[in-house]
């Protein structure tokens, strides 16, 4: 057989594997998507965040905010009813050694609110409104709830709270927080913006 002939009959050998191997994978069905794995997740779920979890905030724990570092010297898990959330008592790291408190809670987002401590003065907690500074507060909720006590907070190792909270413009409160039926105590908080926080834990 001719040289030349073979070469083509080779050629037409090869188009026509080819053309059979396009028409296969043409034909096979699509790959089925990944079967799902438990419950859907939420994107930025607080367990992912680089800056650590709020929710796991405990007695021994470093957190660092706003390039200050302090020190959770003591935390109250609270619940009323089906509700909970945590304070935590935090220690400056510095000279001064200013004393803050934290709240974690879900409701149902995570929201972290950074509360500091001030003089009551003549403010009680009956009116609908309240001025402090400058910012109107308008009441949100009242309620009594149960404690039980971490670390050093400066409460009893269990017991109950009674709290009237106040809400503001943009991401402000104010809050007055009575324990075992003892006189009131007044703070002001504002709303930390996710991912502000930097959460070391503790050994």
């Amino acid at each position: 057989m001719d040289t030349g002939v073979v070469v083509v009959l080779l050629v037409l050998i090869l188009v026509a594997l080819v053309a059979l191997i396009v028409v296969v994978l043409r034909r096979r069905p699509p790959a089925a998507p990944p079967a799902p794995s438990g419950m859907p997740r939420d994107p930025f779920e607080a367990a992912d965040l680089p800056a650590g979890d709020p929710r796991a905030i405990k007695a021994g724990d470093m957190v660092e905010y706003l390039g200050v570092r302090y020190f959770v010297r003591g935390s109250l898990r609270i619940r009323e009813g089906g509700f909970t959330w945590a304070e935590h008592l935090l220690d400056a790291d510095t000279a001064a050694g200013e004393k803050v408190w934290i709240s974690v809670e879900e409701d149902p987002d995570l929201e972290v609110v950074w509360w500091t401590g001030r003089e009551i003065g003549d403010l009680k907690p009956d009116a609908k409104l309240i001025e402090v500074d400058g910012v109107s507060y308008r009441r949100d909720e009242h309620g009594t709830a149960t404690y039980e006590s971490e670390g050093t907070t400066g409460v009893g190792v269990q017991g109950q709270v009674e709290y009237v909270d106040y809400e503001g413009p943009g991401g402000r409160y104010l809050s007055f927080e009575r324990y075992g039926g003892g006189t009131w105590e007044l703070g002001t908080g504002e709303k930390v913006p996710a991912g502000t926080m930097t959460i070391y834990p503790g050994s």
